[in-house]
């Protein structure tokens, strides 16, 4: 079951908070790259923090108190979504995170966590496009407009055809990169994402 990100009393009493003395493990994974990034403890009062903040929040065994990811170095962690497992005593949370979630700098707590690199990527064209970076590549292409993308999209879907056919493996994963690449980018500027071709090939799937 999800929990929507907004305080929900109904969905907070069906959560089993006697099995770990009044918390739960939250299980933290990026909602893009499905990265595990850190494991921490919620109590009552952190959930419904995070319910009403819509950052991260636990209870900090150590100090004894709330603490909301990254209320000092500013790299929150955005929820997306809350789910509970079977048992109702662990969590399972995506969330965004606004920069490195380890307190060593590094992106998850879990080293050589995997991760989807192409949702990683899809997240770097969406902020690409918003902040339209100076002598970016990507930047290029969403201020030509989306006939130029279309055009691109066309030209590495030929070049994958013909590689595919023609030239040797190494060859055909280039120009297959090329084409995922310029796929992402048109999504986004159609103001879609990778997440949304997914959906279409998960229910096809079902």
């Amino acid at each position: 079951m999800s929990i929507d990100v907004r305080p929900s009393p109904q969905a907070l009493e069906t959560l089993d908070w006697d099995k770990g003395d009044g918390l739960l493990p939250a299980v933290v994974q990026d909602a893009d790259t499905l990265q595990v990034l850190m494991l921490g403890y919620v109590s009552a009062e952190s959930l419904a923090a995070t319910l009403a903040i819509g950052h991260m929040t636990f209870f900090s065994r150590s100090k004894q108190r709330l603490w909301t990811k990254g209320e000092q170095s500013g790299n929150v962690l955005v929820v997306q979504s809350i789910s509970v497992d079977c048992d109702a005593d662990t969590l399972l949370v995506l969330a965004r995170p606004a920069g490195p979630t380890c307190h060593t700098g590094a992106e998850s707590c879990f080293d050589g966590a995997p991760k989807d690199f192409l949702g990683g990527l899809d997240q770097l064209v969406a902020v690409r496009e918003a902040l339209r970076p100076s002598g970016s590549y990507t930047t290029s292409l969403f201020e030509g407009g989306i006939r130029r993308i279309a055009q691109k999209v066309g030209e590495e879907g030929v070049e994958t055809a013909l590689a595919g056919v023609a030239q040797d493996d190494e060859a055909l994963l280039g120009e297959a990169s090329d084409l995922l690449y310029h796929l992402l980018v048109l999504l986004r500027a159609r103001g879609l994402s990778l997440e949304d071709a997914r959906d279409v090939l998960e229910k096809r799937h079902r």
